[in-house]
């Protein structure tokens, strides 16, 4: 790079991470400290060097041409793949997942890692694929693509962590010319599968038996009478549709395998989902179930956040989190910490910081003229936006506890350590936006 470069870079979009990892730092020192003020933890200095390793790391590759990754994206995606399959089965059990490799305390999750190296493949691919006109084919090779790091996570299992990769699929699909129609059958699948494995988990736990007839979502042979009989609707609906041209027996045979693929999907969720995922579900619909099991999460947090009124309760000064009473108060719910202290406003500052980093790589997908680069920043942004809907909308009980870090926020390594690399990613795309 050309010193006249340096000042190309994208300012705002460094700035808000760099602030937004100081405010990490800074309140995983909080949440290791007691109520009588004694420091019980030392996991802030370990994020302070992962903190660093993460900026020198985005620094590096704003440095270094982002086209230069085009050729190297299989490998490294082939890479994770191999990291992957190797934590499945040799990796150190936390938290009921085996996502973690590494000696002693020190320890990666190649899952974090698989993001941004699907991404980078995935981008490739459809920037090569471009001017094809198979859209059914390229999307099928899309989800190809993505599925294959998602099902192995998903086998660890990390429900949560998997969950990230449908809106990158998602995002880069639709940014990359994928016909509406594609996108629209998966997210219906998604929806309906969500419906109607959450429907008979609320029937049973929380309105006790009220609708006996939401329980037959579970009952095997329902599944098959209600799938050959889909199937028998879907193939007449095909043949009319060939044979007459008319554009209703498409939307039949449409719906038809909407509701075989979620019927099937929902059922197998259901066998697939630990004890604990299902009661994650189950008090994000009602905490109270549960208040001083599973619940405990939710309530505690929501107390957190509603206690910190409009300024906060002032930096170390929390409560909920200096008793102890929040669970993993460093990683999946440092937020609550945060707005505990900081209160309304704080809240609405990281709010403010995530929302530039998404406006400010939406407008390097604008300027940028290479359509490679388009695809890794849309990516990137599906990423960052997902891990912020779902980890503040946890906290505050309007989403199920899922796991997923804060970005820049939560403790840990790897997530920090991607977060930052596709911080980098994102300048290099930037500084080079105008050159093909």
């Amino acid at each position: 790079m050309r010193l006249r470069d340096y000042l190309e870079v994208d300012f705002p979009l460094f700035l808000s991470a760099v602030v937004l990892t100081v405010f990490g730092i800074l309140f995983i020192y909080s949440s290791g400290i007691t109520s009588s003020g004694a420091v019980v933890s030392g996991e802030y200095t370990r994020q302070i060097i992962w903190a660093s390793a993460g900026l020198i790391l985005a620094l590096v590759l704003t440095m270094i041409n982002y086209r230069r990754i085009y050729d190297l994206s299989l490998y490294l995606y082939l890479g994770a793949l191999v990291l992957l399959v190797y934590t499945l089965f040799f990796g150190r059990l936390v938290s009921g997942a085996r996502a973690w490799i590494g000696i002693g305390s020190f320890g990666i999750q190649p899952s974090e890692f698989a993001k941004i190296t699907t991404i980078l493949f995935l981008a490739r691919y459809l920037d090569s694929t471009k001017r094809s006109e198979k859209t059914a084919v390229r999307f099928a090779l899309s989800c190809v693509i993505v599925f294959l790091p998602m099902g192995i996570i998903l086998l660890q299992p990390d429900f949560g962590t998997s969950l990230v990769f449908i809106p990158i699929l998602l995002v880069c699909s639709f940014v990359g010319g994928i016909a509406m129609r594609y996108l629209a059958f998966m997210g219906g699948c998604i929806a309906l599968t969500g419906i109607m494995l959450v429907l008979p988990l609320w029937q049973e736990m929380i309105l006790k038996g009220a609708f006996p007839a939401v329980m037959t979502l579970t009952n095997p042979r329902f599944i098959l009478i209600s799938c050959l009989a889909l199937l028998a609707v879907t193939l007449i609906s095909l043949f009319g549709f060939f044979k007459y041209k008319k554009r209703y027996f498409f939307f039949i045979c449409y719906g038809g395998i909407m509701g075989i693929l979620s019927l099937l999907l929902s059922f197998a969720s259901h066998k697939m989902l630990k004890d604990y995922q299902i009661m994650r579900l189950i008090v994000f619909l009602d905490p109270n179930v549960d208040p001083r099991g599973s619940g405990w999460h939710i309530i505690q947090s929501m107390t957190a956040i509603g206690s910190g009124g409009l300024m906060g309760k002032g930096f170390l000064k929390g409560t909920q989190s200096h008793y102890r009473f929040l669970p993993q108060q460093s990683t999946d719910f440092i937020f609550s910490i945060f707005t505990e202290e900081w209160g309304l406003l704080g809240g609405l500052l990281v709010f403010a910081l995530f929302l530039l980093i998404c406006l400010r790589l939406i407008r390097i997908m604008k300027t940028t003229s290479d359509t490679f680069g388009v695809y890794i920043t849309a990516g990137l942004a599906a990423v960052y936006s997902f891990h912020f809907m779902v980890n503040v909308g946890m906290t505050m009980g309007i989403m199920p506890i899922t796991g997923i870090p804060l970005y820049f926020m939560s403790y840990g390594g790897s997530a920090l350590i991607t977060a930052m690399a596709g911080i980098g990613l994102a300048m290099s795309i930037h500084v080079r936006r105008f050159n093909r």
